[in-house]
């Protein structure tokens, strides 16, 4: 099916997980595409009513019934499930769906660096391998790189920001430029890149909310606050020995140790700071850059509520 054909029918797989809810969110809110949510038949989950929902096997042959009709495939699984996409790609050729978004959603995991530090992000440049060689079946893609998420970084910690205690610890000085998106910037992109299936087919696509560095997001905490901050300073090379000594025994909340040593860390060639390294899409998804004083406001005031 041509690039340019209008997308309206949309499934979204793993809709239930920290950023399928969030993509669901605002699929939903754009009100110009019919969402289905695609669910194994064991799951409790449940969705907003506004969205259709289909529980299946996750057989191929349940996944082409499952997509029969569909204009769009959107995949927000977890890290166990990236291998999976092959089949969900498979199902939807034979479907005659036209477009599939797979999980991508955080580091630039084209750059090998990316893919050295974390192990488990290869998978996630063979499914984009992958739907290269299928270009010619007619079904078309869109990868989508984000960096971290700005806002939901700064509630949660992991950018390394306590705002209850008002501590915050650095990598390297906190000076190395990254790209980050906020929640509502990702569900609006995906949006865009559905509704500009021409100018968005077969691409990888990098886009963000803001490019910043740590000591900005300080500076911007600090002056939200009114307050100097406590702060950590750790080096990105022990960051990164911590996390693959946690993983070799066992504990794989090293993982993260290692994505963040990929988005942001000092390390050459993770290319993270988008606006230079790479291209960033916002000017073709129709979506301005951001302002990270702005998102600061936003996050304390919602603490504060």
């Amino acid at each position: 099916m041509s690039a340019n054909s209008q997308i309206k029918k949309v499934v979204l797989i793993g809709a239930s997980g920290n950023l399928g809810s969030i993509i669901l969110r605002e699929l939903l809110k754009s009100k110009v595409l019919e969402v289905t949510v695609l669910t194994r038949l064991s799951s409790n989950a449940t969705f907003p009513a506004d969205a259709s929902v289909i529980k299946t096997s996750y057989s191929e042959s349940e996944l082409v019934k499952a997509f029969e009709g569909q204009d769009a495939v959107v995949s927000s699984v977890g890290p166990t499930g990236f291998q999976d996409q092959k089949v969900f790609i498979d199902a939807a050729i034979t479907a005659g769906v036209k477009r599939f978004i797979p999980s991508e959603f955080s580091a630039n995991t084209m750059s090998p660096t990316v893919r050295e530090l974390v192990p488990v992000f290869e998978a996630k440049k063979v499914i984009i391998d992958y739907l290269r060689e299928k270009e010619n079946t007619g079904l078309t893609w869109t990868g989508l790189s984000i960096g971290p998420l700005l806002d939901w970084g700064l509630v949660s910690g992991f950018l390394g920001f306590d705002l209850a205690n008002e501590k915050a610890v650095l990598w390297d000085g906190g000076n190395v430029a990254f790209s980050a998106t906020n929640q509502t910037d990702l569900g609006q992109a995906i949006v865009s890149v559905l509704t500009h299936p021409a100018e968005t087919a077969n691409q990888f696509l990098y886009f963000a909310t803001v490019t910043t560095t740590h000591k900005a997001i300080l500076a911007a905490l600090e002056a939200q606050t009114g307050k100097k901050w406590m702060v950590d300073d750790v080096k990105t090379e022990e960051e990164i020995t911590k996390g693959r000594k946690m993983l070799s025994e066992g504990d794989f909340t090293g993982i993260f140790e290692l994505v963040r040593a990929s988005a942001w860390g000092e390390v050459p060639g993770i290319r993270s700071n988008y606006a230079v390294d790479e291209k960033l899409a916002n000017s073709v998804l129709g979506l301005p850059e951001g302002d990270l004083d702005e998102t600061v406001k936003i996050v304390l005031s919602a603490g504060r509520s």
